[in-house]
């Protein structure tokens, strides 16, 4: 009798187990997948984290998402990008309203494949800084930030890579001058400016810079330093 009520208990346990069994290999599963995720996820902050120009993960109504290491650095700059309440807001009054148009994705302004640059300009020292806004694929929002509509890419102007300055030269085949001239736009801005520091006539910078203007494809000064800029390393140095 005794053996026939173990064997009952004992068939009894088998049965729960074979119930509780799916529940618990799929909880393993499942187990698996946060941690495969969250090491993927721990992986691409480093990395991006790893980048010298600031990265932001833009929602449609402007928050922040995710900003990585140069990015945080950037807003606690509250310089030239600020975050008020979470969104990401320009200190400039006439650029600030497209940025926000642009991650609400209404009105004529379309972020397209290739984006749309920015230029930014720093308060405390005049730096120039470009915003590349580029616009995220459902699939990359879905799978890597929930939410985020628009990956802004944000860089100094300045060149400081001699690398860097023979692969514009070269893109564009310039000469030595127009490079030179190229470079002190960029850094030092208007054209008597630079045409104190390179000491030349103005009128012979003006030259220079029409035929930036014919080999780069620009149209004002500010296309030019948004030229040098997409050349910039991302990596920190």
């Amino acid at each position: 009798m005794v053996d026939n009520e173990n064997d009952m208990v004992a068939n009894e346990m088998r049965r729960r187990m074979a119930l509780v069994a799916p529940h618990v290999r799929r909880a393993v599963l499942i187990g698996k997948a946060i941690d495969q995720k969250a090491s993927e996820a721990a992986t691409l902050a480093e990395v991006l984290d790893g980048l010298s120009a600031g990265l932001f993960l833009i929602d449609a109504c402007g928050r922040i998402v995710h900003a990585n290491t140069a990015g945080r650095g950037i807003l606690d700059a509250d310089d030239f990008l600020r975050s008020i309440g979470g969104r990401l807001v320009a200190r400039d009054t006439k650029i600030n309203p497209t940025l926000q148009e642009l991650f609400a994705d209404r009105g004529d302004l379309k972020i397209d494949s290739k984006g749309i640059a920015l230029l930014l300009t720093a308060a405390r020292d005049g730096e120039c800084h470009v915003a590349h806004v580029l616009p995220l694929a459902a699939a990359t929002r879905h799978a890597g930030a929930p939410g985020a509509v628009a990956a802004v890419f944000v860089c100094r102007t300045t060149l400081e890579s001699p690398s860097s300055a023979d692969v514009i030269r070269r893109a564009y085949q310039l000469t030595p001058t127009e490079l030179r001239v190229l470079f002190a736009i960029v850094d030092i801005g208007g054209f008597p400016e630079v045409a104190t520091a390179l000491g030349v006539a103005g009128s012979t910078i003006k030259t220079h810079v029409g035929r930036l203007f014919d080999k780069t494809g620009a149209g004002r000064q500010a296309d030019l330093v948004k030229v040098v800029a997409g050349f910039s390393t991302p990596l920190v140095a």
